[in-house]
């Protein structure tokens, strides 16, 4: 109960931060923040909670932009209904992907995942009928919600503001619940979940499509916000920035991850001072992350409330 408290009283600080003045700047860091860090929530219940490395998020996140932007242009759909139309296609495109992909070796998966991302990015410049090829799809229009357009950076960031709450929401509720155990004991030990009666490959695509989903529809914002979509937005880039988050939060821990989201997003533009060394400084940190917490901070944090416990009970 006190970590839900605390949870909304940081909701209500964020709320309140645009009000009290935070520059443009990093206004827009503080969007990019939100949705970065509900694809790093998503990854992690693929990898932290299930122990699958899962490459395609990347991909999900670039359909999402895409499928949301051709609705919208081509097809004539409102932002809303796009938006979730885009999580949608990408649950069931999970769906297809992770039948026959669960059915091989955790490397195997990750090498389909990888082949899966790398063939999307492909398609996105060679199909120019539906994709435009290279130059992208430009233009999109402002989100409209009864008659209120989201033009500024301010309406963008409570956009994702209220978006990134409600996937953590669900997600906490989801990892909380039953199907969390499930896929916890999946990835300390499939053959004895099995065992016990588990039906391992239902709770695996479950995950699978639901990380899929969310992340979908952070890339649909992602882009709306920028007013383009096009092959970057399937950069390896983004990849990397969710598997750092889930690595120096912890894989397999939910706040921690979190708050990994912010300050993965946030050190490199504090790090302007020098524009030079800015990358090689972020680097630095980020290694002696690993070497100080091998598990990220929530396995770091749990070592700590062990070692508290033990000396307890001495």
């Amino acid at each position: 109960m006190k970590t839900i408290l605390a949870a909304l009283g940081a909701l209500c600080v964020l709320a309140v931060l645009p009000l009290a003045g935070l520059p443009e700047y990093y206004v827009s860091i503080s969007i990019t923040a939100f949705l970065f860090t509900v694809c790093a929530v998503g990854l992690n219940v693929v990898y932290g909670y299930l122990g699958l490395l899962s490459i395609a998020q990347a991909a999900f996140w670039g359909i999402g932009g895409y499928a949301a932007a051709i609705l919208v242009m081509d097809y004539g759909f409102s932002f809303w209904s796009a938006l979730a139309m885009a999580g949608v296609l990408n649950a069931v495109l999970a769906l297809i992907i992770g039948y026959p992909a669960l059915r091989l070796s955790s490397h195997s998966f990750v090498i389909v995942t990888l082949y899966f991302s790398l063939l999307v990015t492909l398609v996105s410049r060679d199909w120019t009928e539906v994709t435009r090829g290279p130059l992208g799809i430009p233009g999109l229009p402002a989100p409209d919600l009864f008659g209120y357009k989201f033009t500024t950076q301010v309406s963008f960031y409570y956009l994702s503001l209220v978006f990134m709450a409600v996937a953590i929401a669900f997600f906490y509720a989801f990892c909380s619940s039953r199907i969390g155990l499930v896929l916890r004991s999946i990835k300390q030990s499939e053959p004895l979940a099995k065992s016990q009666g588990v039906r391992t490959k239902p709770y695996k695509l479950l995950a699978f499509s639901v990380s899929a989903f969310f992340t979908a529809m952070a890339g649909a914002i992602f882009s709306f916000r920028l007013t383009l979509v096009d092959p970057l937005i399937f950069d390896f880039y983004y990849m990397q920035a969710f598997l750092t988050m889930v690595i120096v939060g912890g894989a397999g821990t939910f706040w921690p991850v979190v708050v990994a989201g912010f300050i993965v997003t946030f050190i490199p533009e504090l790090l302007r001072f020098s524009n030079e060394l800015r990358m090689v400084l972020f680097g630095v940190l980020l290694v002696a992350v690993v070497l100080v917490a091998p598990n990220g901070f929530g396995g770091w944090l749990k070592e700590l409330r062990l070692k508290k416990l033990r000396a307890e009970f001495r």
